[in-house]
């Protein structure tokens, strides 16, 4: 089934927003155009840019060609509404409204304006008539803004979700890490998409900061104290980032241990306004990723290719966000 997926995004966010569709629709979204075409049906509150998802059930030529076909079909046991999705053109509210109740006219059911059980959508492509079931996006990310700690150089909600989407597309089976969680901005959307995640910090306030926001969320507890430099290192001492202990619990891992793998690492490189991160130091966080995970997306503020490079990493793909004259690149890694 073909899935018409209507999107929005601020042109600062530009970039990520068409990184993120390339990975979680595995489609390339239409420049200048406000939709993607995909095989792939996801969710659409998963991303932070989708508005709706249109799940196309009859194509034609024509608007009164479209509507006999509609005309098969029964909406049983529920109201509707038919909506209209803006695409490639925009369309004056008039003619999207005209649209919709001609296509709703024809369809066997209870229409209900106000608070339907069932959406329709119908649109105009490329000179193809198109409707279908329809599913709207929930701004998830917006209901997390609000939460009891916060820093203010963390990434902001919307683009963490975007980014976890970046790092596992596919949430089924797999496990991600957050090596440097900070206040657990990353974790808190991983986990409110049900992806398998866990996280640590060198910092033991950030760390109690973390688990304060994920009570906050009723989230359970994934984050521990630990030195993302260490971890997965035979007979090192490190927090687990399995444990769902103490505070501060510290877990000596087994010389027999094996090393811990996992699908997707999420890395946010530690900055300072004041100081720079000496060079030594980030390429054996990079080194720690490359060790840890099979795939990893990078966030950093500095140019960093020659280190991802000396760490065993290939650069896939990669994108800048800005704000203001702030700028971060979002790198996926190999």
């Amino acid at each position: 089934m073909e899935h018409i997926y209507v999107y929005a995004c601020h042109e600062d966010e530009q970039a990520l927003c068409q990184l993120e569709l390339r990975t979680l629709l595995g489609a390339e979204a239409v420049l200048g155009a406000r939709y993607a075409v995909s095989a792939r049906r996801v969710e659409p509150s998963r991303s932070p840019f989708l508005k709706l998802r249109l799940d196309v059930l009859f194509e034609a030529g024509s608007l009164p060609e479209l509507a006999s076909m509609v005309a098969a079909l029964t909406v049983q046991g529920s109201t509707f509404k038919v909506a209209f999705a803006e695409t490639d053109t925009a369309v004056s509210t008039d003619r999207q409204r005209e649209v919709a109740r001609e296509i709703g006219r024809h369809l066997r059911g209870k229409a209900e304006m106000r608070r339907p059980e069932q959406w329709f959508a119908v649109t105009e492509l490329g000179g193809r008539w198109l409707f279908g079931h329809c599913s709207y996006g929930e701004a998830v990310w917006l209901q997390h803004q609000q939460k009891p700690q916060n820093y203010s150089t963390a990434l902001s909600t919307r683009v963490a979700r975007a980014v976890v989407n970046i790092a596992v597309p596919d949430v089924a089976g797999t496990k991600a890490i957050d090596p440097c969680c900070g206040i657990g901005t990353v974790l808190v959307e991983a986990m409110s998409m049900s992806i398998d995640i866990v996280g640590c910090d060198i910092n033991p306030l950030a760390v109690r900061g973390a688990r304060v926001n994920l009570e906050h969320f009723g989230m359970p507890n994934v984050v521990s104290i630990a030195d993302m430099r260490t971890l997965g290192l035979v007979g090192e001492q490190v927090s687990s980032p399995i444990s769902l202990g103490c505070i501060g619990e510290q877990v000596m891992e087994s010389p027999t241990s094996p090393q811990v793998r996992y699908d997707a690492l999420i890395l946010d490189m530690p900055y300072n306004l004041c100081s720079k991160l000496p060079e030594d130091e980030q390429l054996q966080m990079l080194q720690s990723a490359r060790r840890l995970a099979k795939r990893a997306v990078i966030v950093t503020t500095e140019q960093i290719d020659p280190l991802i490079a000396k760490a065993g990493f290939r650069i896939a793909e990669r994108c800048t966000v800005n704000k203001g004259n702030f700028s971060r690149q979002i790198i996926v890694c190999v």
